[in-house]
């Protein structure tokens, strides 16, 4: 790429200490001026969001992340005052328990339990994880995660936590309360403090919107603590309150400068003008990258192991916000875009290869860390070169190697990772959603694919209930998955019944066996009473 071409397209925000180069997209001279209607009704719709309109139509919602770190700018004081007064009381509780005032039967908290899922999970593990240790020193709580409804998962996290269990303090989180992968995950964990002879609800702490039955159970079970949830901020954007903040400051990360870089990005992001805004100028890129129509995937690259989750954040926070069906006027138009990444330079090593010479259907986003380590870093190589001077050497090339093929990318530069600069990013990639759901028409802020999902999956447990109730009925009596599929009155669920019939035969305490026939679909299963 020319040099004349990168100072016009690589652009520097001073008050953030960030640049973003979009020199590589070959978008021709007149897209950006051509994208400025567009960006004037965006800019609009999203100042009119910030103001407290119905931005979630389809369930009636105001759409209030970017208040979080701004309560001043919430359209009722109320809210303002949920906000701060919630604040408060997250560092009034970390505090405690890192003193020991509040404090298991057996002394200090040194262990955190997370269970959550989605955004209840994604956003607080990409925190843990890239903030964790950040300098020399432990962290104040070692942070671990039930974010699936895996029970071998579930048990490898206890296994990690071990005798510490007795010092493991609990944190639930689900707005509804009535989430099932949560829900599974409580109860296993309440089990397990109960195995060890300990009373769990001294334990447990429920982040969850007022009302919710697992508030209503914390309050019957008298749990340590609560904090709220908000109708107001999606589980995809809820890594500033509670949702991400709580784990966060008793890991010991200081949660005012998360806020605070949030805060500053949110001061540049709202600026109505495409080249003074970061957000709008990366919304301007997917739109041209994708044809406004999802036509490319966007590969995202930190060159940085702290950033190594940040690919799976923004893959929630993007696909689940655009990947929809029908847009604000009710026209099919299945709109999304798709996410996946890896790391530097390991994906040197993975699909690089694919994504120089093969299908050209992507772009790629490249996150550049300008500081390599803390302290001093060793010199590998004579002529003073580090592990860090041949990390960007591997970005560098790889993005030449990509514009050799004509492969577009952006490069986004950060001094470093940090709270702030973490903080930046969230805020930053939250903005970018809103800007191009705008440009595109969707709502960005519901999502009836993830419902229509929990539905299927409720069917087939209520098949298996069914299922389960008709061979304990019969006992000795063999089924074949089409004649329980008969017996149960759903024929042509033969196929689910078949799958739940394996599944079932392959753990012992449902006291189903198998025996393996041939053709495989005349195996029969039997419940030994």
């Amino acid at each position: 790429m020319s040099w004349s071409r990168f100072k016009e397209h690589s652009y520097h925000y001073k008050a953030l200490g960030l640049s973003l180069d979009i020199s590589r997209m070959p978008f021709p001279d007149d897209f950006l001026p051509s994208m400025e209607p567009k960006f004037a009704e965006a800019f609009a719709a999203m100042a009119a969001l910030e103001k407290g309109a119905v931005a979630n139509p389809d369930e009636n919602r105001m759409v209030g992340h970017y208040w979080l770190r701004a309560p001043q700018l919430a359209p009722a004081p109320e809210i303002a005052e949920a906000i701060t007064s919630t604040l408060a009381a997250i560092k009034a509780f970390a505090a405690k328990v890192h003193k020991g005032e509040i404090a298991g039967p057996a002394g200090k908290f040194r262990e955190l339990l997370v269970i959550g899922i989605g955004g209840s999970a994604l956003g607080p593990q990409l925190v843990s994880q890239a903030l964790g240790r950040l300098k020399a020193g432990r962290d104040r709580m070692r942070v671990h995660f039930f974010d699936n409804t895996d029970p071998d998962g579930m048990d490898q996290v206890l296994r990690e936590i071990g005798s510490q269990l007795r010092r493991t303090l609990v944190l639930v989180i689900s707005k509804s309360g009535g989430t099932a992968e949560t829900r599974n995950g409580m109860l296993e964990a309440a089990a397990a403090f109960r195995a060890a002879g300990l009373d769990y609800p001294k334990h447990f702490v429920a982040v969850t919107g007022a009302g919710s039955k697992l508030d209503l159970l914390a309050v019957k079970d008298a749990w340590l603590a609560r904090f709220p949830m908000w109708d107001w901020v999606g589980g995809r954007t809820s890594e500033l309150c509670a949702v991400g903040l709580l784990p966060a400051a008793l890991q010991g990360i200081k949660t005012d400068q998360l806020l605070a870089g949030a805060a500053a990005m949110d001061k540049v992001t709202r600026t109505p003008s495409l080249e003074e805004n970061p957000a709008a100028l990366l919304a301007a890129m997917w739109y041209w990258a994708t044809d406004g129509r999802g036509s490319r995937d966007m590969v995202v690259l930190p060159y940085k192991d702290r950033l190594l989750l940040f690919s799976r954040y923004l893959q929630q926070l993007i696909m689940e916000s655009l990947g929809k069906e029908l847009d604000l006027q009710g026209r099919v138009v299945n709109q999304g875009i798709a996410v996946y990444g890896n790391k530097g330079s390991t994906d040197q090593h993975a699909y690089v290869q694919q994504l120089r010479d093969g299908v050209n259907n992507f772009f790629v986003t490249f996150i550049e860390v300008l500081r390599d380590r803390q302290g001093r870093s060793l010199e590998v190589e004579s002529g003073g070169l580090t592990c860090g001077d041949y990390l960007q050497g591997f970005l560098l090339g790889t993005r030449d190697a990509l514009s050799e093929k004509n492969r577009p990318s952006v490069t986004l530069t950060i001094p470093e990772v940090s709270p702030r600069t973490l903080g930046m990013l969230i805020a930053l990639y939250e903005r970018v959603v809103g800007l191009y759901a705008s440009l595109i028409g969707i709502n960005a802020y519901h999502q009836p694919g993830v419902e229509a999902g929990k539905k299927a999956a409720g069917g087939v447990i209520a098949l298996k209930l069914k299922l389960m109730e008709v061979l304990r009925l019969t006992p000795g009596t063999p089924f074949t998955a089409e004649s329980a599929a008969a017996r149960i009155g759903q024929p042509e669920a033969a196929e689910l019944v078949y799958k739940v019939l394996e599944h079932v035969s392959a753990n012992p305490e449902t006291r189903v066996t198998k025996s393996l026939k041939s053709p495989w679909w005349e195996s029969t299963y039997v419940y030994q009473d």
